[in-house]
């Protein structure tokens, strides 16, 4: 295949990308349109009858909307509310078991008039189990047997067949997470509860918090003020943290010396300074509860390495440096 050939094709396949994302967009657009004019009262429905459920939220569908519901039962745990995904095939050969009169049904099915979801929806309204429908089928079978109706609006597919599933498993995706989302809202459940369903990966290290990972006591390099600047010098490189905390009398932190504050000053005669004539008065500082995402920003913000950790007095009680993110994973 010649470069004028390669060219073209990915002229071409560029244009399909921007098609199919037009198409998509209009479908959510749509929904949000839905959401302002008729659907915005089942939705809220919806919200209040899961958020009242004692037990589990089972997720099913079939097909591309199975897998979507697969996304929105994880999604749907991972904020606070206890949720898993049954197969309606494997429903209909001994996991209908799984689902307890406790549980609410979010079913899926863009027609609403699949086949495989029949026992389910039987077996729902059979032990009284309450069912949500997310459906284009405003009329079909799911939607007449459901609770609470998300009749989402009709939607062109971006297949240009019209045949593979695409606007419409984004749409069901969308409200899927809009609704998993105003539950996290509902419940006011904050980033604590996010780190325990999330205590692995970067995620989980940039949820921990500054004194899970900063050094304490011993480890901490500070100095008088009035500290002759050689032997802060010393304690700088023998900490190896780029910089050293100077404090008053009290213990309060006065100020910092870094890296940076020594190679501003080299053409000063550094034996005959104390540390007061060239530390950084006020430095960047944070408390021991801030979680670890705040601190990196503020590493990034200001373009520094090290943050001394202070308590409400601005006593220092910890330091951590850059490398300290690099070792959980969270920079």
């Amino acid at each position: 295949m010649d470069e004028t050939t390669d060219k073209t094709d990915a002229g071409d396949a560029t244009l399909s990308a921007l098609r199919t994302l037009a198409f998509e967009k209009k479908g959510l657009d749509a929904l949000a349109a839905a959401l302002e004019n008729g659907l915005g009262e089942p939705f809220e429905k919806a919200v209040a009858l899961l958020r009242e459920t004692q037990g589990h939220v089972i997720v099913s569908g079939v097909g591309k909307s199975g897998h979507v519901g697969t996304k929105i039962a994880a999604t749907f745990a991972s904020t606070g509310t206890p949720a898993f995904f049954v197969h309606p095939a494997e429903a209909n050969h001994g996991d209908m078991g799984m689902i307890a009169q406790k549980d609410a049904v979010v079913a899926l099915s863009w027609s609403g008039e699949s086949s495989e979801l029949t026992a389910l929806v039987a077996y729902t309204r059979r032990f009284a189990i309450p069912l949500i429908a997310i459906t284009a089928g405003k009329q079909s079978s799911l939607a007449l047997a459901a609770d609470v109706v998300l009749s989402l609006p009709k939607a062109e597919e971006a297949c240009p067949l019209g045949l593979a599933p695409t606007t419409s498993t984004t749409m069901q995706l969308a409200i899927g997470d809009a609704l998993a989302i105003a539950l996290l809202e509902a419940r006011g459940f904050s980033a604590v509860d996010f780190k325990v369903y999330h205590p692995g990966g970067k995620l989980g290290a940039l949820l921990s918090h500054v004194a899970d990972i900063m050094h304490v006591g011993e480890e901490i390099p500070l100095v008088r003020t009035g500290t002759p600047l050689p032997e802060a010098i010393m304690e700088l490189s023998k900490r190896r943290f780029g910089c050293v905390g100077v404090v008053g009398e009290d213990g309060r932190l006065a100020g910092i010396v870094t890296d940076g504050d020594l190679a501003r000053n080299l053409s000063r005669d550094m034996s005959a300074l104390a540390v007061d004539d060239v530390m950084t008065a006020g430095p960047k500082t944070v408390r021991q509860t801030m979680m670890v995402s705040g601190a990196l920003a503020l590493i990034h913000k200001h373009n520094i390495s090290a943050l001394m950790v202070v308590n409400e007095d601005n006593r220092p009680v910890g330091i951590v440096h850059f490398h300290d993110f690099l070792r959980i994973g969270a920079a």
